[in-house]
């Protein structure tokens, strides 16, 4: 999602939290001490539903290399059985007559093999294929957890971002109803006219119809960033206005970022480990053209009472190698072969494809951390101008000089000053957030660094 469209204002995410005089106030700030954004990140990593199917997903794939282990262990199986025999025999005897003989009888057998692989192409590249799958398993938990510090991230800083802004339509309220009062006032007094009451009117009005908006996105942020966390907080931590100064990302190059990212990023991670996968599943199909050889060890005792013996036995001990050559299989292995050289070369690609993917996102954020620093500056000045603005209005205003409606004007203008200015803050902090995890950097020092500039 790009910076431009994160906190854009719409139906859904409006306007709520006071900022006023030369820097942005703590409205609802009177509340005890709320969750801040490590323990909010803490919480998510225990109950968002999205990380424990991440996890239970990375345990799954690590369980593939015991399993590919345990292909090249020996096997060892025991067998037994025990049998009644009806034994019927059909002959002539001296005198050339026909007889029928009939015997029963029971047996039995227990046998106990072992085979042990000694060479086995196909098997050394399993258990390879199988390290691969788990570094894969492992990097794509990596991936979910990454993202995860940017979800929290941007539900916590836009449930800010949403209080914020509710508080700055309330005061918007008591200003436009204050300066209602004085324009009916001065319509009766005759020093004012009724286009002066009306403006008041329709501007107070708006600011109703903002404010209901702007409650509703409260709440709709607030249980957005309580379903990813799995708790209900009744209070959150808020920015340090007052002491908050954005600093450059260290390092200051986009150059370097794009390095560390294309070095350390899960997603790149995951898709070299599946790139190793398909190397090693090319081998294990090759290995269909390849000679097998086992040792084998076998051990048998039949137990039998008939005709000729009763209470026989018999023990049979087999050592040996066996040794297995494929001759033709109908071109399949040719076939499979074939398949995995395609399956590689389309992970190749996916991994050059992501690499350049990267870096634009990479540059993205990058942009948006040093740019929003230059922003943040450029509309704390533009505060300062809005403020002066609407203190010279109603000098002006009280000298005969200005109308009401530039009082209202500078009023709104110094508003939408605030709002912007709120809105870079939580901007930046986001984007710092998005630039570290697409570069694969620390998660907790991630978190702490932006966690540094809330208060209780």
């Amino acid at each position: 999602m790009p910076p431009s469209n994160f906190f854009a204002v719409s139906r859904m995410q409006t306007l709520a939290r006071l900022m006023v005089g030369l820097g942005l106030c703590l409205g609802l700030a009177g509340m005890a001490s709320g969750m801040d954004l490590q323990q909010a990140y803490e919480a998510a990593l225990e109950n968002d539903a999205t990380i424990r199917a991440a996890r239970a997903g990375a345990a799954a794939g690590r369980e593939r290399l015991p399993q590919a282990k345990s292909q090249l262990r020996p096997n060892v199986s025991l067998s037994m059985g025990r049998n009644y025999n009806d034994l019927t025999s059909e002959g002539k005897n001296l005198l050339g007559q026909r007889t029928t003989n009939q015997v029963n009888y029971f047996s039995s057998n227990q046998t106990i093999s072992v085979r042990q692989p000694l060479y086995r192409p196909y098997l050394t590249a399993q258990l390879r294929q199988a390290q691969a799958q788990v570094e894969e398993a492992n990097a794509n938990l990596e991936r979910d957890e990454q993202s995860l510090v940017v979800r929290v991230g941007e539900a916590y800083f836009e449930a800010l971002l949403t209080s914020d802004q509710l508080a700055l339509a309330l005061a918007q309220k008591d200003t436009y109803t204050t300066q209602l009062d004085a324009a009916r006032k001065g319509f009766a007094a005759g020093t004012g006219t009724r286009t002066d009451v009306d403006e008041a009117q329709a501007r107070l009005d708006m600011t109703v119809a903002q404010e209901l908006e702007a409650r509703q996105n409260v709440e709709f942020t607030r249980r957005r960033l309580d379903v990813l966390t799995g708790q209900s907080a009744t209070a959150l931590a808020q920015l340090d206005v007052a002491g908050f100064t954005p600093v450059v990302p260290a390092p200051n190059s986009v150059d370097a970022w794009i390095e560390r990212a294309e070095q350390s990023s899960p997603e790149l991670q995951s898709l070299r480990a599946q790139l190793e996968a398909a190397q090693q599943e090319i081998k294990k199909n090759q290995a269909g053209h390849l000679p097998t050889l086992d040792a084998i060890a076998q051990w048998a005792r039949t137990n039998s009472d008939n005709v000729t013996s009763v209470n026989s036995r018999y023990d049979n001990k087999v050592i040996g190698l066996q040794l297995s050559i494929p001759l033709y299989a109908g071109g399949q292995v040719s076939s499979t072969v074939r398949q995995a050289v395609a399956t590689q070369e389309r992970v190749q690609e996916m991994i050059e494809a992501t690499r350049r993917d990267l870096g634009v996102r990479v540059h993205r954020e990058f942009r948006g951390v040093t740019e929003g620093i230059a922003r943040i500056k450029a509309l704390q000045q533009a505060v300062y101008s809005a403020e002066q603005a609407v203190l010279s209005n109603r000098k002006s205003f009280q000298a005969g000089s200005r109308t009401t409606l530039d009082v209202l004007n500078a009023e709104q203008q110094k508003t939408v000053a605030l709002r912007d200015l709120a809105q870079a803050r939580y901007l930046y902090l986001v984007s710092h957030l998005r630039l570290q995890s697409l570069a694969g950097e620390d998660r907790q020092a991630s978190i702490a660094l932006a966690n540094r500039w809330l208060v209780p």
